[in-house]
Order: C-alpha cells, then structure tokens, then sequence
C-alpha cells in the first residue's frame, strides 16, 4: 500500500525562516500540502485548524519550545494524535529520551539527510493512516457484536452494559430510571402457523415501529430475547415512561400483522410492563427490571394488549416493600 502524497497534509513548525522555508519546498517537491507554523503557540492553533497527517517539529523554539507543544497536543489530541517527528540539533541521550517520553514517534537531526528524511514521513504517514483504519474497523467491529443481527437494534448485551451505565448516572445525578419490557402476545402460535421466516419478518417490522416510538437520543431500544423488547429510558417519571409504553402499544396494534390464531386479537399485539425508580446505591439495576417483568406479567393476565405499570419508592412506613402499583 502507498501512500498517495498529494493527500497528505504536513505542519511544519520552526522559528528558523530558512529552514521552514526548505521544508516546505522539499515536502511540496514530493506532492505533500505543507502548513507553516513561525513558533510553538501557531503550531498549536494551526494543528487544530487542519488536523495535518504529519507534524514535523523543531525542539527549539522561542516561548513555547517542542517539546511543550508536544505535550500539550498529547493532553488535548489523545489518540487521535497525527504522528510527530521532531527536527532537532540534540543528539544527547537526554533530550533523545525525553522526545520519545512525551510522545514523538520519531526524529531526525540537523543538518538535515533529506533521503532519511523522505522515508520517515512516508512511513510515519502510511502507519498513522493504517491506524486510523484499524480503529474505525475495530469500532464498526464492536457496533456489530452489540447489534441484533435480525431486527437491527440493540441487542441484550449492549442492553446490559447500557443499564449499568445509566444506573449509575441515575445514582450520581439522583434522576429517575424508568425501563419498559415488552412481549408480543402469542407469538409461538404465530410462528407455528406462519412459519419462522414471517416470525422474523414479524419481529422485524415490530422493532423497527418500536424504535420509532423512541425519540431521545439517550433512551435505547434493545431486543431482550426472543420475542422481548426492552426500553431503557434515562431520566424518566413512571407518567413519562407509561405514555411511551402506551405509544408502543398502539404502534404495533396499528401494523395490522394478522393473527389468525391468537386467541385475543385478528392482528399482532404487543404487552408491555413498566417500572420507574429513583436508584439508590443499596439498590441493583436488576431491581428495576425485576418490576418491570412483574408489570409486564399484569399486563398479560389482564388481557394483553395493553401496559401495565409500577413504580418503586423508598421502602417507607406506608410501603414497606417499597413497591407502589
């Protein structure tokens, strides 16, 4: 693979005009595109402005030296950090060993070996871009082992991280945690008559109106299990987080997905349990979805087709168990 060097953006940052003026033209010469920067405080701002692929850094600067630019990009950029090699006239093991410690991948010394200097950025260019697509790749990576693969939401496993996390902000924040899960009604009878690819259509459909219903970037949407939705509603009063349930209901009794063999209904329904909480620290998220399954279970003995909702207070005097309906 080769780097295509008309793609490449450099920042060349040294106090000494004639040098950067070099620079510049060798790296334009080789087909890069070249920013100037005359001193450290430039070389900050101007990385910033252009996010270059390669920073080429002399180590003595008025002010704001090298190495202080260094390590301020290190604090600021992280891991999105361009590759720095530093053009020094130090070549004692000191300065070498503090240009590696805060963050230079390479350098070169003064007089400068243009030939040398030609490979080390190419290389250094080529690596940083072969870094770049490996993050993205890993990234895209995790996003799919937290995927449903058949309906394309959330699956259990991001369900379970996410609860966590939200529980915790919940605890820290002292804000409402409110957690919907629903089940369509009869669905084994549904797979039985119409086969299991409509059962997958089904649960297609159905996830896909369900994360409709859902508007606020926080709130998350996950295939429980099976025929079981959840969702995760962050910041949310049990008033709240019923009339989204609600919402859910209605959704899916609107798809009209027949079901000649539901005992309650001609098309597919759907029954959702709701529960709300305040999460205290001497509470377990698994609390909150503990209620949520016994709203739920409501649901289904009353008929189906509907939400059910609970809300849990602190134990108190009145209500021991802490559990109001």
């Amino acid at each position: 693979m080769l780097v295509q060097p008309e793609s490449a953006l450099i920042l060349v940052a040294d106090d000494d005009p004639f040098i950067r003026h070099m620079l510049t033209r060798y790296l334009e010469h080789e087909g890069y595109q070249v920013v100037e920067a005359a001193n450290g405080e430039a070389a900050l701002d101007l990385y910033f402005c252009y996010l270059p692929d390669l920073v080429l850094l002399d180590a003595l600067m008025p002010v704001v030296d090298g190495f202080e630019v260094c390590r301020r990009l290190q604090t600021i950029a992280e891991s999105s950090l361009a590759p720095i090699l530093m053009i020094t006239g130090l070549e004692d093991e000191k300065s070498v060993d503090q240009a590696f410690e805060i963050g230079v991948v390479d350098y070169v010394t003064k007089p400068i070996h243009w030939a040398v200097l030609r490979q080390r950025v190419r290389r250094l260019i080529l690596q940083h871009r072969l870094e770049i697509e490996l993050r993205e790749a890993n990234r895209q990576l995790q996003q799919l082992t937290l995927m449903d693969s058949l309906t394309q939401v959330p699956n259990r496993r991001r369900f379970d991280e996410y609860i966590l996390q939200e529980w915790g902000r919940a605890v820290r924040e002292h804000l409402p945690l409110a957690l919907i899960i629903c089940d369509l009604d009869h669905f084994k009878p549904y797979n039985d008559h119409y086969g299991h690819q409509a059962g997958d259509r089904c649960l297609q459909q159905v996830a896909q109106t369900l994360n409709q219903c859902i508007n606020r970037s926080a709130d998350l949407l996950a295939r429980y299990g099976g025929e079981e939705f959840a969702v995760i509603l962050p910041n949310t009063t049990l008033e709240g987080a019923t009339q989204i349930s609600d919402r859910l209901v209605r959704q899916v009794r609107a798809l009209a997905l027949p079901h000649a063999t539901s005992p309650s209904a001609a098309t597919v329904t759907l029954s959702c349990g709701v529960a709300s909480m305040l999460p205290m620290a001497n509470h377990l998220p698994s609390d909150l979805v503990l209620i949520a399954d016994q709203a739920l279970y409501q649901a289904k003995a009353q008929g189906r087709n509907q939400s059910k909702a609970i809300y849990i207070v602190p134990p108190t005097a009145e209500h021991p168990c802490g559990v109001r309906h």
